[in-house]
């Protein structure tokens, strides 16, 4: 134990000494036969006093006894709780021979010493209390913090395996658990998180084996089930030779169990607690949340997919030699986000602004849209007019909110000359600049009625005269660079080369 001559014992201690005065030699011993505290000098007679009281049954409701030391000398004691988790003590009060008398009864001792017992209790007690509050305090922390974790995934769109597997991740983190496994036997879907204490050399065989007995035990009592204990007898046939402990919780939906979430400890880490069963079962049902709204999501995407399609087909169904473009322009548009590292949103994005960059085109008259030749000024101004169409369209689709930058400004030109707001630079969208290069490059390498498509060499040629003009000088080197590395990617859009003329 520290010192604890200038700590909190020694303010009871003198507490003590200032109560009883000259009259005695004060003392605050422990069990151990230990004496923590005295006042000046007296440490040698204190220690053996210190010495008959442990020879004594302890019991706290007797207060202050006298106990002799020899036939002319007693000492008078009481049992204390010592601060700081010390354990059981005394406090020690020898009559001091050499001090004048100050006339004390042995009663205000008696009351003096319970009073600083009562107080040391009380503060133990607090202690106490404050060590079990600190510790619900730290529990109910990790809960925050997994709860946090838990928000920050389902904020995003993605719902797959990346995000369940991140969940998982933050699991086996708070609760300090070595493996955090979802499965769905149904579906063959196993998804795993590690934060190991030590190595696992078999794990792909401890998930396989999750799959079986353990799945189907959960799913039978439909309750948590928590295995410690090396001789627990249910570790015999539902998980055989398997030794960690395991916490495993079902995972509903509705009334049907379709998958697991399962945390797994070596057997020389502490055992799971209740505070742990309750985490894992907020996390079970979060990822059952997390299942749900990615079947909601996918049925979401499916239907725009088809409300996707049905605008491009209806918008290429106008202009017959334009069919194919949107599609084309968006597989261009995606290898370029591919080089550029884009974000899963950013490429979400991306995906949707590319395959619907024209959609305003719908609003635009056939006899305009498929003219031949040279559009007049008034016939251009049609045109100009499809990239608005397509964001007033695209706008009113939460879904698509993200792609409407893209589909908005493609046409806008590097230098500013472009419409429909004239932006310059980086001031275009990144997603706008990035479609521009690909609608540039499809509309030189496409045919029409009046012309054919040109090779992939002049259309090269061609957006390099128009770079940093009308193109984002950067953007078309990663495409450029994207055709000289993937020269399969142009056989793919059946992109004619200059040698095929020959």
């Amino acid at each position: 134990m520290a010192d604890l001559q200038t700590g909190e014992l020694a303010r009871y201690g003198r507490w003590l000494k200032r109560s009883v005065g000259a009259a005695f030699r004060i003392g605050i011993g422990n069990a151990a036969g230990k004496l923590l505290w005295a006042d000046g000098n007296a440490a040698e007679p204190l220690v053996r006093s210190l010495a008959i009281c442990l020879a004594q049954p302890r019991d706290s409701k007797v207060g202050m006894r006298r106990l002799p030391i020899d036939d002319a000398t007693p000492i008078y004691v009481c049992p204390v709780v010592l601060p700081e988790n010390a354990g059981d003590g005394w406090l020690l009060a020898l009559p001091d021979d050499n001090a004048p008398p100050t006339g004390i009864a042995l009663d205000e001792l008696a009351e003096t010493m319970s009073d600083v017992a009562a107080t040391l209790a009380d503060g133990s007690r607090l202690n106490a209390e404050m060590d079990v509050l600190a510790a619900e305090l730290a529990e109910r922390y990790e809960e925050l913090h997994l709860f946090y974790d838990i928000d920050r995934h389902l904020a995003k769109q993605d719902l797959g395996t990346e995000v369940l597997q991140d969940l998982l991740k933050s699991c086996a983190e708070q609760l300090n658990a070595d493996v955090a496994c979802f499965v769905r036997p149904a579906e063959n879907v196993t998804v795993s998180a590690t934060h190991l204490s030590k190595p696992i050399h078999n794990l792909d065989l401890v998930l396989v084996e999750m799959r079986g007995d353990l799945f189907r035990f959960v799913s039978s009592s439909r309750a948590t089930v928590v295995i410690n204990g090396m001789d627990d007898s249910r570790r015999a046939y539902i998980f055989t030779d398997m030794p960690y402990k395991v916490l495993a919780c079902p995972v509903f939906q509705g009334l049907e169990m379709p998958a697991m979430l399962t945390l797994l400890n070596h057997v020389d880490k502490p055992d799971f607690t209740n505070s742990d069963r309750r985490l894992g079962e907020v996390m079970a049902h979060q990822i059952s949340n997390v299942m749900h709204m990615g079947e909601m999501f996918a049925q979401m995407r499916r239907f725009t997919e088809q409300m996707a399609a049905a605008l491009i087909e209806a918008v290429e169904a106008k202009d017959p030699y334009t069919r194919g473009h949107s599609e084309r322009v968006h597989q261009l548009s995606l290898r370029i986000g591919q080089a550029l590292h884009l974000r899963n949103e950013e490429m979400e994005n991306l995906h949707w602004g590319s395959l619907l960059h024209d959609v305003g085109k719908i609003g635009i008259p056939d006899a305009v849209l498929c003219k031949p030749g040279r559009l007049t000024n008034d016939e251009f101004t049609f045109i100009k007019v499809h990239p608005e169409r397509s964001y007033e369209i695209l706008r009113h689709v939460d879904r698509l909110k993200g792609a409407i930058g893209g589909a908005r400004h493609h046409q806008e030109k590097f230098d500013g000359s472009g419409y429909p707001h004239g932006l310059r630079g980086t001031d275009i969208p990144l997603l706008a600049r990035v479609i521009a290069v690909a609608d540039t490059y499809d509309s030189i390498t496409s045919s029409r009625a009046y012309r054919a498509g040109s090779t992939h060499e002049a259309a090269v040629k061609e957006m390099q005269r128009v770079r940093g003009t009308q193109l984002d000088p950067e953007l078309l080197d990663i495409f450029l660079r994207i055709c000289e590395d993937d020269p399969a990617l142009l056989v793919k859009l059946g992109i004619r080369r200059e040698w095929d003329d020959r």
